[in-house]
């Protein structure tokens, strides 16, 4: 074979060596949080995530004198910067502060959203939501904020839960951002029933909550949070795991269970049409 051929052939054998390790490194990212399974998914993305937190102060000079401060309606807890699902006297709190772009995020979402949903409607578990934008700061862009403006307006038409489980639903790969695209948030919109309206249509529109979220992520920055998703169950953290057990469907059942223990379910509300 001559020195040629060889050369060829040992350009084309690093060629598949490095992209395998390529898809590997994407597998590695798709794989994330295996529900019930193994630890090491979320384990590797919650490092990441918190790495990702960690560098993401650059973001933001104060901009709040730029637009007012419009708060959604129903927004609850300090400085109103939550917002509430669930019957309001449950007698457990699952706290969740979320970027609409992260992609642990939606897999805990996509992972948990069941088990979560069960637990609100039984008025076991209250859920109260915060959002950051990472992921803006980090990956450019600006879809976390357009999206998470546009999951306050639907809060607005009390239909918070319903259009966040559609972003979640429909999240799209970090690297890229269509949720910058206010034509994009109001095409979902259309998944929710009763949610399209020229109201809601005006608020994405206009950035209404703009300065809420902004408001939000900077209360993330100054929280001393890891990184997103940040999940924590009556003020403990619950994500990747709660001491020693590793979060699950099962075990957040378990976990709800034990914290309500001699308690009153709360008064569940019945949930707007979605």
């Amino acid at each position: 074979m001559s020195e040629k051929n060889r050369d060829a052939k040992r350009a084309a054998r690093e060629r598949l060596v490095e992209e395998r390790e390529k898809q590997k490194a994407r597998d590695r990212r798709k794989r994330g949080m295996i529900v019930g399974g193994s630890v090491v998914g979320v384990l590797a993305l919650a490092a990441v995530i918190g790495v990702v937190a960690a560098n993401s102060g650059k973001d933001s000079g104060d901009s709040r004198a730029n637009s007012p401060l419009t708060v959604p309606s129903g927004a609850t807890g300090k400085d109103s910067l939550a917002v509430p699902v669930g019957a309001s006297d449950a007698p457990s709190t699952l706290t969740v502060w979320e970027d609409f772009r992260c992609p642990a995020c939606g897999q805990f979402e996509n992972g948990f959203r069941s088990t979560v949903h069960e637990l609100e409607k039984s008025g076991r578990l209250k859920v109260e939501y915060h959002i950051a934008t990472l992921i803006d700061s980090n990956m450019g862009g600006t879809g976390s904020l357009r999206a998470a403006n546009a999951a306050a307006c639907a809060q607005d038409e009390r239909k918070f839960p319903a259009y966040h489980d559609v972003l979640y639903e429909n999240q799209p790969e970090e690297t890229t951002d269509p949720y910058a695209q206010n034509s994009k948030l109001l095409q979902l919109a259309g998944k929710v029933k009763g949610l399209k309206t020229a109201a809601f249509t005006s608020c994405v529109n206009s950035g209404k909550h703009d300065s809420w979220v902004k408001r939000s992520n900077e209360a993330f920055q100054k929280g001393g949070f890891s990184g997103t998703p940040t999940v924590e169950l009556n003020g403990s953290s619950v994500f990747p795991k709660k001491g020693n057990e590793q979060i699950s469907p099962a075990n957040l059942k378990k976990w709800v269970t034990e914290a309500n223990q001699g308690k009153k379910a709360g008064t569940v509300s019945p949930a707007p049409a979605s």
